[in-house]
């Protein structure tokens, strides 16, 4: 449909469902649609929400045309949020109205917000004036409007009072517009005293962003160097241009610390976007994006797709964290479209870091990206010292699982009176139960994994697909009583150790899944903060972002756990995880120790750790990659083939690799059974597609898809251009 031609009588409407195109929908005299108006249409008995699309639409004759049921009283999507939504379709291979999908999940905020009745006052004064009349009068002696009820609970009276001012015509009806979601952010409230490269990095943003052109940087800065202050001249320079902001964070968790941060900055916090969020405030800051009253957005990956109005940065914290990986319905990776929705609407991204992903640091080597290198810690505070612990030589005691050595830092570090972090990446208490008479392992009954013990709760739980069920005080298979043991430990496990280590110590446990949700965890970070903790001990929750003043020894329970798989990124994850973490010692410039606990101290990521050379390991680790030709020197692809049945799965896999293309660039691998081979219910087969980098992987995944065997009954097949989990 042309934009400039809003008066056809027929338009193609995207809908938010699996489908391969737009849908073609008669438009009603008298109804003005351009592309990106939201229109509701009938689809079969239903009444759905879509947006007019670009192009003609199919041709159909008129008659067999149903008609655009509604136009919405809502902003357009523009043109470059509807190339993204195209481009992320055709990328991702994602039949678009999914994409579309995930910008239209606010439908609520299609029509705007009401607005409400107030009260003015005017010139008149009333017949007779009384106490609790002047108490109104110098409320409302601003002249600002009041609804009924606010302006007496503010004068402290009863909503008579107010009623019989305004019968004497002290005050008027007036209509109020809704009330903002947040205040608007002041770029100038308090800047932060940027010295050194911190002052060179903010000013390089800024001319970035006064430009107002497509570009990346990457802002590389070791924990606690200050890229959160130095990013924020970056969002003021776009604030004082008239633009919006969007700040992607990995997780949750980080968003309340960082809410704070801002305004202190900015004199009011950003906008929220995540899944967390109540319905209500959801479609207040859907429509308030879309009008542009929010300003900044704080938000987790779906917030790249809110339909701004002026976006004109895009900020991805913790940029390398694999939390930015969507794995459902559309695969894609937050990181990677922010740089291509900045790209198609031309202006700058800024990609923050203390341990860059491989790719964004080859991006920058080559050219593509600009790097800005932050040394240093702010205030000039020192990098926590750093030692392996070879578990071979100094063991924990019997049926422990802490190293004598990490035991005695702990015990100076309470002497001290300063915080200690225990880390250890597996919830639960223990990730494995079995009965020591018959060797029964208790498994998930849906999936090909174990059940994890959770003590605190007295649940064995599966965390591929939420089965729960009670611990049991018998083997089921042999009967016999309190013979069941737990094997391997999960960090309730290790709390249990140190509260028999340390019974005095104020020690709080933290994870994702742990009762109270994420207010109870905010609640709990800021108690650390506070110092209202001695002892920490957590998983990978822990390690991003967080500001602990008084926290000055951190134990890594068991380094070794991230290189223990066949993941290709698995040294990346476990440097970036382990650096993440012992960054949390030593923020405020107390002498600081990170202790790493492995049975592999001379393994290249434990030397690389220690040794603060990191220089030293991606230029390895860079060079691996290109001698393999894994991403970014070549291509991956991963296609999950699913069903009800093992048979049906390797059968629908075995017909898709026999359909493959023969091209010289890319060839197949597999199917294989999948490292967890049974989810919830589901038979799993993966097939890996490997290429050389400028392979047409998308073109050669279409073909061999549309002449393989075609998904009928229970078989599902995925698509996961550039995988970041191979399970």
């Amino acid at each position: 449909m042309d934009e400039d031609s809003p008066n056809n009588t027929a338009a193609p409407v995207l809908i938010p469902m699996p489908a391969e195109r737009a849908y073609t929908y008669a438009v009603p005299p008298g109804m003005r649609v351009v592309p990106g108006s939201i229109v509701q249409v009938p689809l079969g008995p239903r009444q759905v929400a879509g947006v007019v699309w670009d192009g003609a639409g199919e041709q159909i004759a008129a008659k067999k045309l149903r008609p655009i049921n509604q136009l919405f009283d809502c902003p357009p999507i523009d043109r470059p949020m509807r190339r993204f939504i195209d481009w992320v379709s055709h990328y991702t291979l994602s039949p678009p109205g999914m994409v579309a999908r995930m910008m239209l999940r606010a439908p609520e905020a299609f029509e705007p917000e009401c607005w409400t009745e107030g009260l003015q006052r005017t010139a008149l004064l009333p017949d007779r004036m009384t106490a609790a009349r002047s108490r109104v009068l110098d409320v409302a002696a601003d002249g600002l409007a009041w609804t009924r009820s606010g302006l007496a609970h503010a004068a402290g009276v009863s909503s008579t009072v107010i009623d019989g001012l305004k019968t004497q015509g002290v005050f008027e009806t007036v209509m109020i517009p809704p009330r903002p979601v947040v205040a608007a952010p002041d770029p100038a409230y308090a800047r932060a005293e940027l010295v050194g490269d911190q002052s060179e990095a903010a000013a390089s943003l800024r001319a970035s962003v006064a430009k107002g052109a497509f570009d990346v940087t990457l802002l590389d800065g070791v924990t606690g160097s200050g890229k959160t202050e130095v990013y924020f001249e970056a969002v003021a320079a776009a604030l004082e241009k008239s633009k919006q902001v969007l700040i992607l964070l990995p997780e949750i968790a980080l968003t309340h610390a960082f809410l704070e941060r801002f305004q202190d900055r900015f004199g009011a916090k950003p906008a929220e976007w995540h899944s967390d969020l109540a319905p209500k405030t959801r479609e207040r800051v859907w429509r308030q994006v879309t009008e542009g009253t929010v300003r900044v957005v704080a938000g987790a990956r779906s917030a790249l797709f809110l339909p701004f109005k002026e976006l004109g940065l895009i900020v991805v914290d913790e940029e390398h964290d694999p939390a930015y990986k969507q794995e459902d319905r559309v695969f894609y990776n937050a990181r990677d479209m922010a740089v291509v929705r900045a790209h198609i609407a031309g202006f700058p991204v800024v990609l923050a870091s203390a341990t860059p992903s491989v790719e964004s640091r080859v991006n920058a080597d080559q050219g593509r990206y600009r790097r800005a290198v932050l040394s240093g810690r702010f205030a000039e505070a020192a990098l926590p010292s750093l030692r392996t612990i070879d578990m071979r030589r100094t063991p924990p005691s019997r049926g422990g699982f802490l190293s004598p050595v990490l035991v005695g830092a702990m015990k100076e570090a309470l002497e001290r009176q300063e915080q200690s972090l225990l880390f250890l990446n597996r919830r639960g208490y223990a990730p494995l139960t079995l009965c020591r008479v018959c060797g029964h392992r208790f498994g998930c009954p849906v999936c090909s994994s174990w059940l994890v013990e959770h003590r605190f709760r007295g649940q064995l739980v599966c965390h591929h697909c939420g089965h729960a069920e009670k611990t049991p005080e018998v083997c089921p298979e042999c009967g016999t009583f309190d013979h069941l043991v737990a094997c391997g430990p999960g960090i309730e496990r290790i709390a249990e150790e140190v509260v028999g280590h340390f019974p005095d110590a104020r020690t709080i446990v933290l994870s994702s899944d742990m009762m109270g949700g994420v207010r109870r965890l905010r609640l709990e970070l800021e108690a650390i903060a506070k110092g209202e903790a001695d002892i920490v001990i957590g998983t990978q929750l822990v390690a991003k972002g967080h500001n602990f003043p008084n926290m000055t020894l951190v134990g890594v329970v068991d380094a070794d756990l991230g290189l223990a798989n066949g993941d290709p990124r698995a040294a990346e994850r476990t440097f970036q995880l382990l650096s993440q973490v012992t960054g949390r010692a030593g923020r405020t410039g107390k002498k600081s120790l990170g202790l790493l606990q492995t049975y592999q101290p001379d393994h290249p990521v434990m030397q690389a750790i220690v040794s603060g050379d990191a220089e030293r390991f991606y230029e390895r680790e860079i060079a691996e990659r290109e001698r393999a030709g894994l991403p970014p020197f070549g291509r991956l692809a991963g296609v999950i083939v699913s069903a009800a049945s093992r048979a049906e799965a390797e059968g629908h896999g075995r017909g898709l690799r026999r359909s493959a293309p023969q091209v010289a660039d890319i060839h197949v691998l597999g199917p294989a059974e999948a490292p967890l081979s049974l989810i919830a219910g589901r038979y799993r087969f993966r097939l890996l597609v490997q290429g050389e980098r400028r392979a047409d992987m998308q073109g050669f995944i279409r073909q061999m898809l549309s002449e393989g065997p075609k998904p009928r009954g229970s078989i599902r097949v995925q698509v996961d251009i550039d995988p970041q989990s191979f399970l």
